[in-house]
């Protein structure tokens, strides 16, 4: 059973408030009562790609938009899973009247579960992502209620109360079924908010974009703002659709002269109906690669989303097999579907490419399609695939050599520029992207869209927002990332990673310092090391960092050496005069200090 903790470890909350900063904007008579604007703030999600999560408050409550899990940056050296840190939104618990979910991917949804069970408020979304959240919860054993704790709306559009806010959704193309917008209204004004989306009308699944609904929101003057995604409002050319995906697969696979591996995301459900129909048009029958692993996972996967994709009526039972049926026929007949795009640990496109799949081998006749993007943060994963394929002699097709061969979900230029000439915001607040997409979306938004202020803000600063008013940020928090190992939550600043980090770059040195109860040295201290000295096959730096804290201790005054903080800053100042003579002055190594009482 995996226990999903409620509480932070009592370290981050106490970071957290000791950097907390508060500039309010509240007259000397002014009360959430008798407050009439509306807030923004951003928890995450702000100047970086992931980590969504988006609170409104209006009257002293807060919603909740999205709660998504971040990509764990390399350099921190740990973790499974990284989002935000709660800690000033669990202050105001009891006020959070709900979560509304925006769509399906992890990076809106993933965290739910490490952050939900801390309020353990209504979640308000379509039944695709609800699935997978239930789904999610159950295979971690959570206590939930399904009927009391979801409430699930109709993806092609709906109205209902989360009090004090009356929400609207309507449906937009994205990149998996059933992503909405949403128009957050209360007295003080309507805001809408984008979530992600696009205007890729070739989706054959779903209806395209509710245009007309948009038109009538984006045409009201009375719009307070729009906070859009800006992930990638840096692209110029023309979307692809997922009918031109189709027909770029069909055509490398009735030219591959062997299997046809398509790697892709797990939750774009078009993509594998657009893989399946490919297939069959070149000939092929289509699969999809089961687990190796029989048991039950705490997770929802391409097998899972392949079952929801059918139960609701978005793919046929028939479109993809499984591997297992299909594995005895000859290989210019075989279409796989697999996860592994970015690279992930346990993915099984990377477990191929490592041999560590026994019932499946990749062969010199085989191809593989990058059906993806690489996100941010997956490079260097990404290249292992690319150049452990290319030495193995196995044809490979991305977005870097092979047009149309991925449809983004994300709005480029020409969407925004569509976007903007139908949305006209008195105020834009660009979301969800780097900071200068983030600084184009707005640009487009007051050329295009006529919008009289941008409001390019940081996470934890909280936008005031009224009708005709010019906005301003009224008042800070303290925000943060949290990872998660195991069971355990550790703020990215925490000294365990600072540690981590510097071992990783600088090497470590270990001394036993044998003394007595007054700090005399009783015999030569042992000195190993990780990163520094291994390859010192005469021992030499090792034997002169024994001498030279051996000389320095001996120095000290009989005061000074009883303090053994006093003995370890000797020790590290006697180490660190070799190993800079070695190595520069830039090498700063950890120093373990043990000592053995003699």
């Amino acid at each position: 059973m995996v226990k999903v903790r409620e509480k932070k470890a009592d370290s981050i909350k106490e970071s957290a408030q000791k950097k907390s900063v508060k500039i309010t904007g509240m007259n000397k008579f002014e009360n959430d009562q008798n407050d009439e604007k509306v807030y923004f703030m951003a928890v995450g999600g702000l100047e970086h790609i992931g980590q969504n999560m988006y609170v409104y408050k209006y009257k002293g409550k807060y919603l909740v938009v999205d709660c998504g899990m971040g990509f764990i940056e390399e350099e921190i050296g740990a973790g499974d899973v990284q989002y935000c840190d709660t800690t000033w939104l669990e202050k105001h618990k009891k006020d959070v009247v709900g979560f509304v979910i925006t769509h399906g991917h992890e990076d809106h949804i993933g965290a739910l579960k490490f952050i939900w069970p801390k309020f353990r408020k209504p979640i308000y979304c379509t039944r695709f992502p609800g699935e997978i959240i239930k789904r999610t919860f159950m295979g971690l054993e959570m206590d939930f209620n399904e009927n009391k704790d979801f409430v699930i709306f109709d993806h092609h559009g709906a109205n209902f109360d989360i009090a004090p806010f009356q929400i609207e959704t309507f449906h937009v193309s994205h990149s998996l079924p059933e992503a909405q917008m949403l128009v957050i209204k209360t007295p003080a004004g309507k805001i809408l908010h984008t979530g992600d989306w696009t205007f890729n009308d070739g989706i054959p699944i779903e209806n395209p974009t509710d245009y007309a609904r948009l038109r009538e929101i984006g045409s009201d003057p009375k719009l307070l703002a729009v906070a859009c995604d800006s992930t990638s409002a840096d692209r110029q050319e023309r979307q692809t659709t997922e009918l031109e995906v189709r027909e770029t697969l069909t055509e490398i696979m009735k030219k591959a002269p062997g299997r046809v591996f398509v790697t892709g995301y797990s939750r774009s459900i078009a993509r594998i109906k657009m893989f399946a129909e490919a297939a069959r048009a070149a000939g092929r029958i289509a699969a999809i690669k089961e687990r190796t692993n029989p048991n039950p996972v705490p997770y929802v996967g391409l097998p899972e989303f392949r079952e929801i994709g059918i139960n609701f009526g978005y793919l046929n039972e028939s479109d993809t097999l499984l591997h297992n049926e299909i594995k005895d026929l000859p290989a210019e007949k075989q279409a796989i579907y697999l996860t592994g795009s970015q690279g992930e640990k346990y993915a099984m496109l990377t477990r191929l490419c490592r041999g560590h799949v026994k019932e499946l081998k990749l062969q010199p006749t085989d191809t593989v399609v990058f059906s993806a993007i690489v996100i941010p943060g997956r490079e260097s994963d990404v290249s292992f695939l690319y150049n452990k394929l290319a030495r193995m002699g196995i044809h490979t097709h991305t977005i870097y050599d092979t047009d149309h061969v991925h449809a983004s979900g994300h709005a480029g230029r020409p969407e925004y520029e569509k976007f903007y000439e139908i949305v006209h915001p008195q105020t834009i607040i660009p979301m969800h992207g780097e900071y200068m997409t983030e600084l184009l979306n707005g640009k487009m938004a007051m050329e295009r869209g006529g919008a009289k202020h941008m409001m390019l803000v940081h996470n934890g600063e909280i936008i005031a927002l009224k009708d005709g008013a010019e906005p301003y940020v009224s008042e800070t928090f303290q925000t943060g990332l949290v990872v998660m190992e195991g069971e355990t939550e550790r703020s990215t600043d925490d000294q365990v990673y600072k540690n981590r980090k510097k071992i990783a770059t600088s090497g470590v040195i270990f001394v036993t310092l044998p003394v007595d109860k007054r700090g005399f040295l009783k015999g030569v201290p042992e000195v190993s090391s990780a990163g520094i000295f291994e390859s010192d096959t005469t021992g030499f730096m090792k034997r002169q960092i024994q001498i030279e804290i051996t000389k320095a201790i001996n120095k000290m005054s009989t005061a000074e050496r009883k303090s053994q903080e006093n003995l370890r800053k000797t020790v590290q100042i006697s180490s660190n005069k070799v190993v800079r003579a070695s190595f520069g002055d830039d090498k700063k190594p950890q120093y373990n200090v043990h000592f053995v009482l003699k």
